[in-house]
């Protein structure tokens, strides 16, 4: 490489996949002054989205699971804004930022896509205008505000008719995500009954829908099967072999031809690649960039792609490399080295990740868990659930704040403010006296 010759890398996306790559860059490559590395994300953190479901339901600060991504990365550049376009022939990617948006072009050398997915609604009736999501900070703020408002309007007396409607969530989905967050929710709507006088726990109703015959089938069926029984136990209605067929103003329709009155469907059975990647040249199996095991797509030199939005093969099974956090972060740093092997023209390395363990917290200081074959459940799993992600979470500010708050939720009951963004009343005329 010319050494007066600036080389460009560009990361598209600032999820475990992007991050990590990132943050292996800035203690590499980064470092040469021929060489400049851009991460380019919608928001200016990174999410520990392990975590969501705790900021949902009040367990955790809003900010504690969030890290600014300036304060991670010291010489790598970073770019806050949106992916407009890619464009693999000519090494362009548009992006845009601003209160009023306006675009620039980044040119690359090196081009890592990890632009994770999205949310799908498989075209059901009503999901996209009422159902709720469980991806983003904002969504978990935006569902802890509407558990919140719910209780509130449902301890008046003149909406007394309308408690069933206001007091009943559903979660659609019985992954770790739906799992978790209808646990969370309905731990934090429990403890909160005893600042509305009006209201009992009789009133509370949280649904879990499934497709399949038990819930969590990442897990063996015997973990799935007790944590099904403790969801019963805690009052919470898990519906297997039931799908959400569509959602209207009567509320959530199942496949078994109920109708459940409510306002809240949590939506977290479903998700799809980037559509950005719809739009790009190369190979895609379902929406996702194939890649080789050094995560390169092979028709474009030089680009690379990773995480839920590519379709890696595991040599070990010959199946894809499962999207999940712990392979992502991996993912990254294999992928930094091999771009750090590119420029020197050294020896790449093939990506291969047999799954550690996978855990979820089952809520009341329980959970279940599978780390290296063996199953854990109960407290001991809930307890290896908060050792193994604390651990995980990047930077020690942010470990002593969750362990802080942690801490506190022992003594302390959950906080109930909702977190609303309105401005505050004003005038702008003068006003007589």
């Amino acid at each position: 490489m010319n050494g007066t010759k600036l080389h460009r890398v560009v990361i598209l996306g600032g999820g475990f996949g992007g991050l990590y790559t990132a943050l292996r860059l800035d203690k590499t490559i980064a470092r040469r002054s021929d060489v400049e590395v851009t991460l380019v994300n919608r928001e200016n953190f990174f999410l520990f989205t392990p975590m969501l479901h705790e900021v949902a339901a009040s367990d955790l600060d809003i900010t504690n699971i969030v890290n600014p991504i300036r304060k991670m990365l010291r010489r790598v550049h970073f770019f806050a804004g949106d992916v407009d376009a890619i464009d693999l022939g000519n090494k362009q990617v548009t992006v845009s930022h601003g209160i009023h948006p306006h675009h620039h072009v980044l040119e690359y050398d090196q081009l890592v896509i990890g632009l994770g997915a999205i949310t799908n609604f498989f075209n059901l009736p009503g999901l996209a205008e009422h159902a709720l999501t469980m991806k983003t900070l904002g969504d978990a703020i935006y569902l802890r505000n509407q558990a919140i408002a719910h209780l509130e309007e449902a301890n008046f007396e003149c909406k007394k008719s309308d408690r069933g409607r206001l007091l009943t969530f559903v979660v659609a989905g019985g992954g770790f995500a739906g799992v978790e967050t209808a646990s969370a929710l309905n731990d934090f709507l429990r403890e909160a009954l005893r600042f509305y006088p009006n209201l009992t726990p009789a009133m509370i109703k949280v649904l879990l829908v499934h497709p399949g015959a038990v819930i969590l089938p990442e897990l063996s069926e015997k973990l799935g099967g007790y944590a099904q029984r403790k969801l019963g136990q805690r009052k919470i209605d898990v519906r297997v072999n039931c799908r959400v067929t569509g959602m209207s103003e009567g509320g959530v329709e199942l496949s078994d031809g109920s109708c459940i009155e409510t306002d809240t469907l949590i939506w977290t059975a479903g998700v799809t690649p980037n559509p950005k990647l719809d739009e790009l040249p190369c190979a895609k199996e379902r929406g996702r960039i194939a890649v080789n095991e050094y995560l390169e797509v092979v028709s474009f030199p030089g680009v690379w792609a990773l995480g839920d939005c590519a379709l890696i093969p595991d040599p070990m099974t010959g199946k894809p490399q499962p999207p999940t956090a712990q392979h992502a972060l991996r993912e990254g740093r294999v992928l930094a080295a091999n771009i750090q092997a590119y420029l020197a023209s050294g020896q790449k390395k093939a990506f291969s990740f047999r799954t550690i363990g996978q855990l979820a917290s089952i809520g009341k200081r329980t959970g279940v868990a599978n780390i290296l074959g063996i199953n854990f459940s109960g407290f001991i799993a809930w307890w290896l659930w908060r050792t193994i992600y604390l651990r995980k979470l990047p930077r020690f500010e942010k470990k002593v704040r969750v362990l802080l708050d942690w801490t506190l939720d022992l003594i302390f009951s959950k906080d109930l403010v909702q977190f609303l963004t309105l401005r505050a009343p004003h005038v702008s005329d003068s006003q007589e006296k």
